[in-house]
């Protein structure tokens, strides 16, 4: 099978974990006998340097023609104080919203041997914790209206949260689909008793759980979901929320599986094109050293097979030699205890590979 792939390898640590992805995914072609074309395309501050802008407008083209989009990290210390319109964050919202990717899908799993890497108590990492956060990625705050003025003689700062039943309507229908496939469970994150958008947020979510009566549906308000992610992540199956409101309640959960640097997650819409990348930064701190954990770059390959290409046994195979190089004791250094393998960045990549 023949498919184009845009490799947006961004800043800091990201050249180093795409690259091994991009082992995988050569292995994944050899094996059974695919045809990726992979095309490299700046992006970020990277961008920024060489462009004087994050995104530009043929990379974006590129990516619309393109089968899906694998990225690393953007951002860094040296692009902090440059013109706000211009920061690498701004091309990630930009391709977001003209790649019509409105659905962030953040697996959140603990594997058994990385108990002792979690932050949380025995008693509650001793069970199984494997669940879903489902953000919406093209609406709310992030995209509303800003405006920072002088209102008698004091600045003062506006940002506009707004949400219409469609944008509501798609990502939870989304959840519902994505709980039926999994253990029918869905929880709706909101703030319904604030907010007028979590009102119309927990409407819809009504309205549409009218046509999901095998999936078992509960509201919940946002601060008290990011209390029970802590107190019994077991008992979750798939979430749903916002897009701010997402964006916290999924870097909280990512360290429940003892490092950001295992978390992968898609970024989806209504066409096959996704765009693929680990929820971490860029890790300025210690680009270049070999010592970043690639295990969420290419657990976001493995989602790439499974979301736009339909390759689910090629997606399997990389989530269980993900699993057996975490069973045989290899561990980057975030995750490393006393006794375990101690390996760099492209070693990891390497062990992966030849379990795949």
């Amino acid at each position: 099978m023949d498919k184009k792939i845009k490799i947006l390898k961004g800043d800091g640590i990201g050249p180093e974990i795409v690259d091994e992805s991009i082992k995988v995914l050569n292995k994944i072609s050899l094996k059974y006998n695919h045809n990726f074309e992979l095309e490299e395309l700046l992006f970020g501050g990277a961008s920024i340097d060489y462009y004087g802008e994050p995104l530009t407008d043929e990379v974006v083209e590129k990516c619309k023609n393109s089968d899906a989009v694998l990225l690393g990290a953007i951002g860094g210390p040296k692009w902090d104080n440059i013109d706000k319109n211009i920061r690498p964050e701004k091309g990630l919202l930009k391709i977001r919203k003209e790649l019509e990717l409105f659905a962030n899908i953040r697996p959140i799993r603990l594997y058994d041997e990385l108990s002792k890497s979690s932050p949380l108590k025995e008693e509650i990492v001793n069970k199984k914790i494997d669940f879903v956060i489902i953000r919406e990625l093209t609406g709310g705050v992030y995209f509303g209206n800003k405006e920072t003025k002088i209102i008698n003689e004091v600045e003062t700062a506006t940002d506009t949260m707004e949400y219409n039943y469609l944008e509501i309507d798609r990502i939870g229908k989304i959840a519902f689909e994505v709980a039926m496939k999994r253990n029918k469970k869905l929880a709706s994150v909101d703030k319904a008793n604030v907010l007028d958008t979590s009102k119309l947020w927990r409407k819809t979510m009504h309205m549409i759980k009218e046509k999901y009566s095998d999936v078992k549906y509960e509201d919940i308000l946002v601060d008290n979901a990011a209390m029970q992610i802590i107190k019994r992540p077991y008992d979750f199956d798939v979430m749903v929320t916002e897009n701010m409101f997402g964006d916290i309640l999924s870097d909280e959960a990512s360290i429940i599986a003892g490092s950001i640097g295992m978390m992968p997650s898609a970024s989806i819409g209504n066409k096959k094109l996704g765009l693929y990348e680990p929820i971490h930064g860029s890790a300025p701190d210690i680009a270049g050293q070999n010592i970043a954990n690639p295990i969420g770059t290419i657990l976001s390959v493995a989602m790439m097979l499974r979301y736009s290409f339909d390759m689910d046994l090629e997606a399997n195979n990389i989530e269980k030699a993900v699993e057996k190089v975490i069973s045989d004791g290899y561990r980057t250094v975030d995750i490393y205890k006393e006794g375990d393998i101690k390996v760099s960045c492209s070693e990891m990549g390497d062990i992966i590979n030849k379990y795949i």
